[in-house]
């Protein structure tokens, strides 16, 4: 059923298909779904300072933003590279992904980093850490519709490691979502939006072991369906002190610093903060 939908997504022209996952987005919001739930409450503690409508509105702007990646996904998935590309309207600082420096991507949890993660992969050859599904069938689905072309997936375990470790080795892209939620092993405390919040220590362990520089990249998602502004900014991300708290602090402020240009593009019905506070 979950493959029937997201052919059917496919299908649609991009401004169809993000129409389709903004009635998904209203109806999350209208009826306080658990999405709902988490999304309100990641905005009250990351926005404490806007009027509880301006909370309200968030709220309902990310909701509907959800919804478009809900629907987009099909789009990505079931279409090829080179049709996704035709799709980026605009690119900044693709630069940036030329030569053979050990090259880290930053990809947070922000626009469509599926169309992001597809498209530099027709630039230079990557590798993709993602967090495995316990469904094994979805995830095997998952998998296959990611794994394609130069696009190569490991999972968030130690083999993924190495397999990351040795795609530097040769030459390869690889890039990592951060600000997911980790296990105690491999992350510290950090803050964010000036919210402790356990973050994950790889991404600047590996920039710093392998003198690697670290490209944020995101792709926005303009209105109504215009397609994606693909974005490949250097950040740095080695504090002067050397010390791994204060590299995932700068990690944590950059993405924090995205966020807020477009604060409803975030992924807030994460439980970002969950091993903090209650959902």
């Amino acid at each position: 059923m979950v493959k029937f939908f997201l052919k059917l997504f496919s299908m649609m022209p991009l401004k169809l298909n993000h129409l389709i996952g903004t009635l998904i987005g209203r109806l999350l919001y209208l009826t306080n779904s658990q999405s709902k739930h988490v999304v309100r409450k990641n905005i009250e503690i990351c926005f404490p300072n806007l009027s509880k409508a301006q909370q309200q509105d968030l709220v309902k702007e990310s909701l509907i933003e959800s919804g478009k990646g809900l629907s987009e996904s099909g789009f990505v998935w079931f279409n090829s590279f080179e049709y996704n590309a035709k799709h980026i309207v605009k690119t900044k600082g693709a630069q940036h992904l030329k030569g053979n420096e050990n090259t880290i991507l930053l990809v947070p949890h922000f626009g469509c980093w599926e169309i992001a993660a597809r498209v530099v992969s027709l630039h230079r050859p990557t590798t993709f850490m993602y967090k495995e599904l316990n469904n094994k069938k979805q995830n095997a689905l998952l998998l296959s519709l990611r794994q394609q072309q130069d696009l190569h997936m490991v999972a968030a375990n130690k083999k993924g490691v190495l397999k990351l470790q040795r795609a530097l080795k040769d030459k390869q892209l690889i890039a990592i979502l951060p600000d997911q939620y980790p296990d105690e092993k491999g992350s510290v405390v950090s803050s964010f939006f000036k919210q402790d919040t356990r973050t994950m220590t790889l991404l600047v362990k590996l920039a710093k072991n392998n003198n690697a520089k670290v490209l944020m990249t995101w792709a926005d998602r303009l209105d109504n369906g215009k397609g994606y502004e693909l974005n490949v900014k250097p950040v740095n991300i080695l504090s002067s002190t050397g010390m791994v708290d204060d590299d995932v602090a700068l990690m944590n402020q950059a993405i924090e610093q995205l966020v807020k240009t477009k604060p409803e593009q975030y992924l807030w019905n994460y439980k970002r903060f969950k091993g903090i506070i209650r959902y």
